[in-house]
C-alpha cells in the first residue's frame, strides 16, 4: 500500500495505490484525488471462472445480493452457464462456468 503524503494533492494517510493478489492476479487499485464526472460502470468487469456449479451459484448469491443482475444465470452459447452482475459496491462481475 502507498499512502498519500502530508504534502500531496490527495488527503495524507489515504490510499493512492494498492496492489493485492487474487489467486494468481495481481490487481493494482488506485485512487484519485480529482472529482470525476462518472462513478463504477460495467465497460470494466472482473471475470471469474468457476469450477463448479456451486461455486458460481454462490458467487452469483452473494454478488447479486443488495447488487444489480445484468444477465441472469444461463446458457449463452458461449457458456453452459454464464451471469453478469454489479455487486452492491457496484463493482460488476461476470460469473463463467469453466
Amino acid at each position: 500500500i502507498e499512502r498519500y503524503d502530508p504534502d500531496a494533492v490527495g488527503v495524507a494517510g489515504s490510499v493512492k495505490r494498492a496492489r493485492l493478489r487474487l489467486a494468481s492476479f495481481d490487481l493494482i487499485c488506485i485512487d484519485s484525488p480529482v472529482q470525476h464526472a462518472f462513478s463504477f460502470t460495467p465497460s470494466i468487469s472482473l471475470w471469474v471462472d468457476c469450477a463448479d456449479e456451486a461455486e458460481i451459484d454462490r458467487l452469483f448469491a452473494v454478488f447479486s445480493e443488495k447488487g444489480k443482475v445484468m444477465m441472469p444465470l444461463g446458457e449463452y452459447g458461449w457458456s453452459r452457464k454464464f451471469g453478469w452482475v454489479g455487486d452492491r459496491f457496484g463493482i460488476s462481475w461476470q460469473l463463467n462456468l469453466a
